[in-house]
């Protein structure tokens, strides 16, 4: 126990403290919420990501620029962050530190994941139909970009740019949760957009949505079915991405902390 106490005596070590004690303050809550909640706020994280895909489609159309567009995407990502809604690959650090600490179940934890992807696709599917809808002059930038993700192929490359995907979500993720400012957690929010979107990779929600777009559009070279073998190849990635790269870690770090929390078995504990 004195080795421990030691350890966390340290400035870096009391943060890293202090953050994972954000995090399961703040996974509770999210794992415990009724059916409605967590539809209503899943769907709202989909309308959040398609306020960003349609500024993404915007600037894309008329610059030309993938780097410019990536960074028009952090709209949506501010959006999620100012507006609390559910985004599926913000659901990986949190929530699975929540559990470790013993503050929800495992089931807790795939009902969240389930219904949060499903609940994102059909919000960002509805709100890019009405973007289609609004800016037919799109369509055609709609159909490109989406082709780029969903006839990508299955390939080591493509599945590590999902796995980089997930991993960029996640970075966002601990990056709020080691802040307290909300100036800084916008300026990570800006810098995991760029990264995301600018650079092309793979993410299940934000590419399926940009899919939908080019469908509601139109003459794209691929179908629904195409596109849910797209959506499993890249589930996965942002999965291993998002478990591996970065949660994995942080709870490695903030083991100590997570293992103060958790209930004692003789207590009651699960």
């Amino acid at each position: 126990m004195e080795p421990d106490e030691q350890i966390m005596q340290g400035p870096g070590e009391r943060r890293v403290a202090e953050a994972a004690e954000r995090m399961v303050a703040e996974g509770r809550p999210r794992l415990h919420r009724t059916w409605l909640a967590l539809v209503a706020t899943s769907l709202l994280g989909g309308i959040d990501v398609g306020v960003g895909v349609m500024t993404l489609l915007f600037v894309q159309h008329e610059t030309g620029s993938d780097l410019l567009a990536g960074l028009a995407f952090s709209v949506g990502l501010i959006a999620l962050l100012l507006g609390h809604s559910e985004l599926f690959t913000e659901g990986f650090l949190v929530p699975v530190a929540t559990v470790i600490a013993g503050a929800a179940t495992w089931l807790g934890l795939l009902r969240m994941w389930a219904t949060v992807l499903v609940m994102n696709l059909v919000g960002g599917w509805a709100f890019v139909w009405i973007v289609m809808r609004a800016f037919p002059d799109l369509h055609g930038t709609a159909a490109e970009t989406g082709a780029k993700f969903v006839d990508g192929g299955y390939s080591l490359s493509t599945f590590c740019l999902a796995v980089l995907g997930g991993g960029v979500i996640t970075l966002m993720t601990r990056m709020h949760q080691g802040t307290e400012s909300m100036t800084g957690k916008i300026v990570a929010s800006v810098s995991a957009a760029f990264v995301l979107a600018g650079l092309g990779l793979w993410h299940s929600v934000l590419d399926s949505l940009i899919a939908f777009a080019g469908l509601h559009a139109g003459g794209t070279s691929y179908g629904y079915g195409d596109w849910v073998v797209w959506l499993g190849w890249a589930v996965l990635g942002n999965v291993v991405g998002g478990l591996l790269l970065t949660t994995a870690l942080r709870l490695v770090r903030s083991a100590p902390v997570l293992s103060e929390d958790k209930p004692s078995t003789k207590a009651g504990g699960a």
